[in-house]
C-alpha cells in the first residue's frame, strides 16, 4: 500500500514534459554564451580598438544593465501575449543583437548591439523558468526548472571552446566571429519554441478552460493526474467552466471574463499592499536573486582571464585553455545538482553551495594576494588559484546556479509569478551589471585579492540569509506555496 502511495506521489516524467522544459530552456545558452565567448573577445577587442579598462567594464556590463528592462517588461509582456510567444520574442532580440555585434564597425555599433541582445536575455531569463515550471508536475520541478542554468553553463562552455578554437584568428576578425556566432542559436530556438504548446497556467488564467486541459493531457503521465492538475489550476486561477463553457469566478468575485486580464492590480498587490506570505515570497525571491549576482560569479568568469594574466599567465591559448577547464567544471556540479534537486531539496544544496564559495572565494584571495607580491609567481600559487576558481564555479553550480531560477519561478501564486518573477530577476540583472562594470576599477584600487575577499564576506552573509529565510519547496504543487509562506510555523516546518 505505501508502495503504491509512492507511485501515485512521484509519477513518471512525462517525455514530452521534458522536451517542452529542455525547448523553452535552452533561450538561456543564450546568456551563457555571451558570458563564456566576452570572455575572451573582451580582451581582444580591447587591444583591436585600443579601449580603456572603463570601457571594457562598460562593454561587459552593458549586457547586463540593459537586460534589467527586459526582465522588467517580460512579466506583463508574458501575461498579455503568453509564455511561449514571450519566448519567441527573447530568440528574435538577441539575434538582432548578436548580428549588429558580428559587424560592429566600431565601440559604439558595437554597445547598441549588446543593448539589444540584453534586453533578449532580460525576457530569457524570467520567462524559460516560469514556464517550465507551469508545465512541471510537483516531484520534477526542481530538475526541470533547473535546466535553464544547465543550458547557461553550457553556453558558457561553448564560448570558452570557440574562444580557444578562434584564438589564432587575426584581432579585428577573431572577436567578430566569437560574437556574431550567437546568431544560429537563436534562429534555432525561435523556430523550434513556436511547435511548444502554452502554459496551462496561463491559458486557465485567460479562461481557456478547454486548451488548458488538452496541454495537461499531453504533459502527465495518466489522465487522471491531467484531472487532478486541471481542477488545482483552475481553483487557483479562480476560475471554473461554467454549464455554457464560458468562464466565470470560482470564488464568486467580480472578474467574470479572464480573457481581458493581463496581469492588471500585480503590482500594487507586490509592492504596496502586499499580503504576509507575498511579502516573504517577495523577500526570499529578491534575496536569492541579489546574492547569486553579488557573489560575483559572472565578473570572475567574464574576467578570468585578465585574473590569470595579472597572475603570470600571459599565452593566449594557455588563458583559453584554463577557461575550458573551468567551464568543464562547472559544467559537470550543475547537471549533478539538477539531477538530485528533486531529491535533496533546494535548502540543503543552497546551504553546501553557499559556504563552499566562501570558502573557495577566500582560497582564491589568498593566492592572488601572493601572487600580486610575489615577483617568482611560484607554480604552487598559480595551481591554487585555478584550483579556487574552479571550485568557486562548482560550488556556485550546486547551489546558487539552479536553485535562482528554480526558487524564483516557484513560489509565487499564479496571478503574480510572472510579474513577481520579472522583479526578483530585474534586481539580478542590476546587481549584475553593477558588479560586472565595477570589478576592474575595484580590483585597481583594492587589488584582485581584496576583491575574492570582498566577494567571500558577501558569501558568508548569503549563507546566513538562505538559512533563515528560504524554507523547502520540494514536493510542493505550486498551488500549495501560499500556504507554505501563510504563517511562521509553515516557515518552520519548511526549514525543518
Amino acid at each position: 500500500m505505501d508502495i503504491n502511495a509512492q507511485n501515485k506521489a512521484a509519477p513518471r516524467l512525462n517525455r514530452f514534459t521534458l522536451l517542452c522544459a529542455l525547448l523553452a530552456s535552452t533561450t538561456s545558452i543564450l546568456l551563457g554564451y555571451d558570458i563564456g565567448v566576452m570572455s575572451g573577445a573582451a580582451m581582444l577587442i580591447r587591444e583591436n580598438l585600443h579601449i580603456s579598462s572603463v570601457q571594457e567594464e562598460i562593454l561587459v556590463g552593458n549586457l547586463n544593465v540593459f537586460s534589467l528592462i527586459g526582465s522588467l517588461a517580460s512579466g506583463k509582456t508574458s501575461d498579455w501575449i503568453g509564455r511561449r510567444y514571450t519566448i519567441v520574442l527573447a530568440a528574435a532580440m538577441f539575434l538582432i543583437g548578436a548580428v549588429l555585434m558580428g559587424v560592429a564597425p566600431s565601440f559604439a555599433f558595437l554597445l547598441a548591439g549588446r543593448t539589444v541582445a540584453g534586453i533578449g536575455v532580460g525576457y530569457a531569463l524570467m520567462i524559460a523558468p516560469v514556464y517550465t515550471a507551469e508545465l512541471s508536475p510537483a516531484m520534477n520541478r526542481g530538475f526541470l526548472t533547473s535546466l535553464p542554468e544547465v543550458f547557461i553553463t553550457l553556453g558558457i562552455l561553448l564560448g570558452y571552446i570557440i574562444n580557444y578554437s578562434l584564438s589564432s584568428l587575426p584581432q579585428n576578425l577573431g572577436w567578430r566571429v566569437m560574437l556574431g556566432l550567437a546568431a544560429a542559436p537563436a534562429i534555432a530556438i525561435a523556430l523550434g519554441v513556436i511547435a511548444l504548446p502554452e502554459s496551462p497556467r496561463w491559458l486557465a488564467m485567460k479562461g481557456r478552460v478547454a486548451e488548458a486541459k488538452q496541454v495537461l493531457l499531453r504533459i502527465s503521465s495518466s489522465e487522471e493526474e491531467a484531472q487532478v492538475r486541471l481542477q488545482e489550476i483552475t481553483k487557483a486561477a479562480s476560475v471554473v467552466t461554467g454549464p455554457n463553457g464560458s468562464p466565470i469566478s470560482a470564488q464568486g468575485g467580480d472578474r467574470t471574463d479572464t480573457s481581458t486580464w493581463h496581469g492588471q492590480g500585480v503590482w500594487k498587490e507586490l509592492l504596496i499592499r502586499p499580503s504576509r506570505p507575498v511579502r516573504r515570497m517577495l523577500i526570499s525571491a529578491i534575496g536569492i536573486n541579489f546574492f547569486m549576482q553579488a557573489s560575483g560569479n559572472d565578473a570572475v568568469i567574464y574576467y578570468c582571464p585578465e585574473v590569470f594574466k595579472s597572475a603570470g599567465i600571459h599565452n593566449r591559448k594557455q588563458l583559453f585553455g584554463v577557461n575550458v577547464t573551468m567551464g568543464i567544471a562547472k559544467s559537470s556540479f550543475v547537471l549533478l545538482s539538477a539531477l538530485y534537486l528533486d531529491k535533496f531539496g533546494r535548502r540543503p544544496l543552497l546551504l553546501l553551495g553557499s559556504s563552499g564559495m566562501a570558502i573557495s572565494l577566500t582560497g582564491l584571495g589568498l593566492g592572488s594576494m601572493f601572487l600580486e607580491r610575489s615577483s617568482r609567481k611560484p607554480a604552487w600559487a598559480i595551481a591554487l588559484c585555478i584550483v579556487a576558481v574552479c571550485a568557486d564555479v562548482s560550488f556556485f553550480s550546486i547551489g546558487l546556479g539552479p536553485i535562482t531560477w528554480v526558487y524564483s519561478s516557484e513560489i509565487f501564486p499564479m496571478r503574480l509569478r510572472a510579474q513577481g518573477s520579472s522583479l526578483a530577476i530585474s534586481v539580478n540583472r542590476l546587481v549584475s551589471g553593477v558588479v560586472s562594470m565595477t570589478f576592474l576599477t575595484i580590483s585597481e584600487k583594492i587589488t584582485f585579492g581584496g576583491m575574492f575577499f570582498v566577494l567571500a564576506g558577501i558569501m558568508g552573509v548569503a549563507t546566513v540569509f538562505f538559512y533563515v529565510f528560504m524554507p523547502e519547496t520540494k514536493g510542493k504543487s505550486l498551488e500549495e506555496m501560499e500556504s507554505l509562506f501563510e504563517d511562521d510555523r509553515g516557515i518552520e516546518m519548511a526549514v525543518a
